[in-house]
């Protein structure tokens, strides 16, 4: 099990407001991951919507709920579970349903309650570390400024040896 602490009392009155309960929440949001409602790769999400409320929603491929035009409900991502067959396929092979129930044991509520806060604001999550890369994936940008052509390469991994 994680060591990501718990939903804070602001979060967990919110869940309990859109969902029913915690337990309600996880279910829908298991739900919304399964294949039958998440064909093939995909996200899914729980957003902060323009109204400060939360929503779970889910996205297929790469997209996330930041991109415009995008399918699902539109929003800021405050938590979101890869469903693509490379997250889960060696330790749960076709059993994404498994996987789910068990990534709750990894879930950071420590960090999510950080972006509830930063997202009740209308500030998209920021990325200062590793495990907050996947929520930004296709964030919209302002464009920058014309450069000259030329090359740019940028690495950004860790890893871990034990």
């Amino acid at each position: 099990k994680g060591t990501g602490g718990a939903p804070s009392d602001k979060l967990s009155a919110a869940i309990s407001e859109a969902f029913g309960s915690m337990d309600d929440f996880k279910s829908k949001f298991e739900a919304a991951g399964a294949p039958g409602a998440r064909f093939g790769s995909g996200w899914v999400w729980l957003v902060v919507t323009k109204d400060n409320k939360l929503a779970i929603t889910s996205t297929p491929n790469q997209d996330n709920p930041l991109m415009e035009g995008v399918e699902g409900t539109p929003g800021i991502p405050i938590l979101g579970c890869d469903v693509w067959e490379h997250a889960y396929y060696l330790k749960y092979q076709f059993r994404r349903p498994d996987y789910i129930k068990a990534w709750w044991d990894v879930v950071n509520w420590n960090q999510v309650n950080g972006w509830y806060e930063d997202a009740l604001a209308g500030n998209a999550p920021s990325a200062d570390g590793s495990f907050a890369a996947a929520a930004l994936v296709g964030a919209r940008r302002q464009p920058e400024k014309a450069r000259a052509p030329g090359f740019e390469v940028k690495l950004n991994f860790e890893a871990r040896f034990n």
